[in-house]
């Protein structure tokens, strides 16, 4: 069998080697250009963009608007102060989610998400973690009164997550490793708070959340009860995509680094440190402080009222609800005093020193005198008063959100039954999504209000004296103040407050 061998040969015309020469050097030129002008870094580019965009989620845990109008939480103060040091403006994105967050940094939407995102080896693949922020416990969420489950394959009734979340990636592993029976249903487009919300009310038989979102909610929804943890502890971190380079990831370490663990410790403390504290106060404590507090600050109160035309007793009762009448009390958000003020109340109000007694329940006699004021006036009493307490809790603006929810739903705006019903859709993203203001605690709010209420009622029982509901004041109350350089803050117009 005869094979040729003989070699293959190109000839190439003068004319096609001038040209093969031309195409190898405009190659070369390319290559030297690309080689002399490499793609910025992702810490250059936040820096020449002038902006450190985040993705975040609405939740008490992360982020969310508090009742002054003004950003707050602890993922992002941590972000805030990270910008500041890079000499950038932070942007917030909100997601439905974690996952979804996660998803926005990873197409490159986002330059980070801070979202409680948790650490897991399968998100590692396409994510870059800084180092943990906080370590929670995933555990399993039942109703008090069902049977309590000793594990997985005890389940009786319907299991949901959230979708493509950390808790979803624990349960299929769990699936292929022990209980291959297992079955749960994934919810798009949902937080875990609301879950909670489904399983305190009995529409959902079980859910698994992280245990600092439990012990936040378990505060305001008593029949949860936890019944084991689905996973080890679990990391929650900062995430950043896989597909740029360290840069950015690397000053958010050294942020972190110089920041210090007292700081962060501090910052945890302000967030998280009261959640194991349930806010209920019952008659026999109440009654203990009427006699051993009150007479104290009982003067400063009528004084308030005379200025205000309230009821003192109604002031009485939001200072016991805020600090059971502690004039040093600061709350984990630091709010201060007697009626717990923020800095920016107490300046609207020219309040000083908002540890001083007397400063602190004028201050917040007004306060609640100004939100009253605010009010419409074809909104009567008693629905007056307790409408104005929620914005004393949450701000004035959530107020108006819950009630464009409520009139939305069919339900009277002006009545606080009708309002109190809706107060929890602020918690929920179907619904603070479409308002203004956004997220914010209204199932405190309505506890705030009922125990004010119960603390009024009882003190009108103990003074003896028939309740007087507030009067409507023509014109802002008059103050016994100095003389005022800046414009009086009860003609303040803004809607948060």
């Amino acid at each position: 069998m005869n094979l040729n061998t003989k070699p293959i040969t190109r000839r190439f015309s003068t004319g096609g080697l001038w040209r093969l020469a031309v195409m190898l050097c405009a190659l070369a030129l390319v290559g030297l250009a690309v080689t002399c002008s490499p793609r910025q870094s992702l810490l250059e580019e936040v820096r020449s963009l002038g902006v450190l965009r985040m993705a975040t989620v609405n939740s008490p845990t992360t982020y969310y608007i508090d009742a002054n109008g003004e950003p707050a939480g602890f993922e992002y103060d941590l972000a805030l102060g990270f910008a500041q040091t890079l000499g950038v403006r932070l942007e917030v994105t909100l997601a439905s989610n974690p996952p979804e967050a996660a998803q926005m940094t990873r197409d490159g939407r986002v330059h980070l998400a801070a979202a409680g995102i948790g650490v897991t080896r399968m998100r590692a693949r396409a994510l870059r973690f800084a180092r943990p922020l906080q370590t929670v416990v995933p555990m399993l969420v039942y109703r008090k009164g069902a049977r309590e489950p000793e594990s997985l394959d005890a389940l009786d009734g319907t299991l949901r997550v959230v979708a493509g979340g950390v808790h979803a990636e624990h349960l299929r592993a769990l699936r292929v490793e022990q209980y291959p029976e297992l079955r749960w249903e994934e919810a798009p487009d949902v937080e875990a708070e609301e879950l909670l919300l489904a399983v305190a009310n009995g529409e959902l038989d079980y859910t698994i959340a992280n245990s600092d979102l439990i012990a936040i909610n378990r505060r305001y929804y008593p029949d949860l009860r936890t019944a084991f943890p689905i996973a080890d502890s679990q990391a929650l971190a900062w995430a950043f995509s896989a597909q740029r380079d360290r840069s950015l990831l690397r000053a958010a370490e050294d942020y972190f680094e110089e920041l210090g663990e007292t700081e962060l410790s501090r910052l945890r403390d302000r967030y998280f440190g009261h959640v194991e504290q349930v806010d209920t106060y019952g008659a026999l404590t109440l009654a203990t402080h009427v006699e051993t507090r009150l007479p104290k600050y009982r003067k400063l109160f009528e004084q308030a009222a005379e200025v205000t035309g309230l009821d003192w007793r109604l002031l009485a009762a939001i200072g016991y609800q805020e600090s059971h009448w502690d004039p040093a009390a600061v709350s984990p958000t630091g709010v201060r005093g007697i009626m717990q003020l923020t800095t920016a109340t107490a300046k609207r109000m020219e309040v000083a020193n908002r540890e001083d007694p007397a400063q602190s329940i004028m201050g917040g006699s007004r306060y609640i005198r100004l939100l009253l004021d605010k009010l419409p006036p074809d909104i009567t009493e008693p629905d007056r008063t307790w409408l104005a307490l929620v914005a004393y809790n949450i701000g004035y603006g959530h107020l108006l959100d819950v009630q464009d929810l409520t009139a939305q739903q069919g339900g009277d705006p002006k009545r606080w039954l009708d309002v109190r019903e809706r107060l929890l859709l602020l918690t929920q993203s179907k619904w603070h999504s479409k308002t203004k203001y956004g997220y914010a605690r209204g199932h405190e709010a309505r506890t705030y209000v009922g125990n004010v209420r119960t603390y009024y009622d009882m003190l009108v029982w103990m003074t003896g004296v028939p309740a007087v509901p507030p009067e409507p004041a023509a014109e802002p109350a008059p103050t016994p103040a100095p003389e005022r350089r800046n414009k009086d803050p009860l003609d303040i117009d803004s809607p948060i407050l």
